[in-house]
């Protein structure tokens, strides 16, 4: 390494420093803000107290109200945003990364369209053998089987060549958006209304079950997908060079992939369809910190983990008392802002290609 790369090196090794302490601060306030702020009021004194008293350090117990908005309504919601928003977040990095391209989300190869489907199918047709665990469960599984099946699908000669995975992940969610459809052409008017609310996206019915459903699976995948960094970074040079730099392709893009079908499916499975997050988070970092996946992926899934915090936050209190659906609220500041980023990378490259 030059004398001139060294101050480089760390130039960028402190501001990627500094992008982390700062992300977790920001999510830390807002996590705090999100918990005491809504119809119900509760002061930061009073939330601190709470907390502490529960974790054996002193502070004291809230009336039985506050008490209870806090612990059953609040917290699950809070703790079930950070997991859903950080597993979104983190598979979108994954999969720009996978791709080689800054425009891929995870809905390409299925897994929400799947999920939906699973959904759908458990709302219109009245299933209920697993009480109110059945949606989730359901969409859950038809999100994974979904992923898995593109891939099988796209595969050939024992390889999986990236614009055949995502032209098969394109028709799967074609065949899928068909079947929702059929389902809704068979349903009554309160299937109908519920599979809409399902699909704009929401964190509304949040409960300390779901968290639990869905934590194993988001701590996995959080895990699992930073080992994976490096050879990220060296995929980027391209194929054929990563392997000769000792990088076993296929493998590591079957794991990513089924790390990233584990990450949104869980979050789909309790959230429904909350879009752009997978997208603008991931590519947002890139251009403030460049393209190092070491980086990448834990900050894109505390930036993730923020902005669905934040969002549903104001999705419960912009339009109090009735509350905007969350996955409608992050597609609206979503899309203008990623077409002006979209705008600003092709102005700096010279104009559209």
């Amino acid at each position: 390494m030059t004398a001139t790369a060294l101050p480089l090196t760390r130039r960028r090794l402190a501001r990627t420093t500094l992008l982390t302490a700062g992300l977790a601060l920001a999510l830390l306030v807002a996590a705090l803000l999100a918990a005491g702020v809504g119809a119900y009021r509760i002061p930061l004194g009073d939330l601190l107290a709470s907390v502490t008293h529960r974790l054996g350090l002193g502070g004291h117990p809230l009336d039985r109200v506050p008490e209870s908005v806090l612990w059953n309504v609040r917290f699950p919601r809070v703790v079930l945003a950070l997991l859903v928003g950080g597993s979104l977040g983190c598979a979108g990095a994954l999969m720009q990364g996978v791709f080689g391209n800054p425009l891929a989300e995870p809905g390409v190869i299925g897994v929400s369209s799947g999920g939906a489907v699973g959904a759908v199918a458990c709302i219109v047709l009245g299933l209920d053998a697993l009480g109110s665990w059945t949606v989730t469960v359901f969409a859950f599984g038809t999100g994974l089987l979904t992923v898995f099946a593109v891939y099988a699908m796209s595969r050939s000669g024992g390889r999986t060549e990236v614009v055949t995975l995502v032209l098969t992940g394109v028709a799967v969610n074609a065949f899928c958006g068909a079947l929702i459809g059929l389902f809704l052409f068979t349903a009554d008017s309160a299937a109908i209304s519920q599979v809409t609310f399902w699909q704009l996206g929401s964190l509304a019915q949040a409960t300390w079950g779901k968290v639990l459903a869905i934590l194993p699976f988001a701590l996995l995948g959080l895990a699992v997908a930073p080992f994976h960094a490096r050879k990220l970074d060296l995929l980027a040079l391209g194929e054929r060079p990563a392997r000769h730099l000792g990088v076993d392709v296929e493998r590591m893009r079957l794991v990513l992939i089924t790390v990233v079908a584990l990450l949104t499916a869980a979050a789909v499975s309790v959230s429904g369809i909350i879009g752009f997050v997978g997208l603008v988070v991931p590519h947002l970092l890139r251009m403030l910190a460049g393209p190092g996946h070491r980086f990448l992926l834990p900050g894109s899934a505390l930036a993730g983990a923020l902005v669905l915090v934040l969002g549903d936050l104001a999705a419960r209190t912009l339009a109090q008392p009735a509350e905007l659906p969350l996955g409608v609220l992050t597609a609206l500041i979503g899309s203008p802002f990623f077409f002006w980023l979209l705008r600003r990378t092709r102005t700096k490259q010279g104009g559209w290609a």
